[in-house]
């Protein structure tokens, strides 16, 4: 009888002892396994941080693309814009006395005898030697004193202005007994410039702001291969420009 009450005891005893240890082995594993759930959820939080990092990433270089591609289209506008505000800016500064040869001259530009340009205050008129010489001469024809006429007319009326006449040839050496009179292209575009200036003064034409300027065949505006090019390049130019 005191045998199977001291085993009893023995198993109570034990009980005490394993139970909390048991106990303690339950809360551990419980801890453990709330732990790793804790650690697999923040895993997938970060795993999902850095799927919207990268989605963000690419955003931006999207966005980084599409404001360069914006900003070189506004560029692009803005030079269009320059462009078009410099060409009405050169509209609205055109002279009157562009606008008088424009219409004085509609003749002569249409059979491509006379050019009319005029851009920021300088307004230059050429004028094909064929209508104001005769071939190697430099005294200008009655022709071509008509057409000076015309044009000193219109040049009267400008006060803001200095006028140079220019003298320009194709490069043909001059030969035979006209090099005798003008041994080179210099001296035959001087005696043009010089004639077309002297009518200029001899009608009205302030001599102070009168120039005559010889260039031969230095100054070319077409290929002088050519004989349309050698046409071209020889001419009176009459140029009008700010005053120094």
């Amino acid at each position: 009888m005191r045998k199977g009450i001291f085993n009893k005891l023995m198993v109570i005893v034990v009980g005490l002892i394993v139970l909390p240890a048991l106990s303690g082995c339950m809360v551990k594993e419980s801890t453990y396994l709330k732990k790793v759930a804790e650690q697999e959820a923040l895993q997938q939080k970060y795993n999902q941080l850095d799927k919207d990092k990268a989605d963000l990433l690419q955003k931006k270089l999207e966005c980084d693309r599409d404001l360069q591609q914006s900003m070189a289209a506004l560029q692009e506008k803005n030079v269009d814009l320059k462009s078009l505000q410099k060409k009405k800016e050169e509209i609205q500064t055109e002279s009157q006395a562009y606008k008088d040869l424009l219409r004085e001259m509609k003749g002569e530009m249409a059979r491509g005898q006379v050019t009319i340009e005029e851009l920021k205050g300088k307004l230059t008129l050429g004028l094909a030697d064929q209508i104001l010489f005769d071939s190697g001469q430099s005294e200008v024809k009655k022709d071509g004193l008509a057409i000076l006429k015309r044009i000193v007319d219109i040049l009267g009326k400008v006060n803001d202005k200095a006028i140079r006449v220019e003298g320009h040839t194709d490069n043909v050496k001059i030969a035979g007994r006209l090099a005798r009179r003008f041994p080179t292209n210099w001296e035959l575009s001087a005696a043009r410039a010089i004639n077309v200036a002297r009518f200029l003064q001899d009608n009205g034409i302030e001599p102070t702001i009168l120039s005559a300027v010889a260039y031969g065949e230095y100054k070319p505006i077409a290929d002088n291969s050519t004989p349309e090019g050698r046409q071209k390049n020889r001419r009176i130019a009459i140029i009008l420009l700010p005053k120094d």
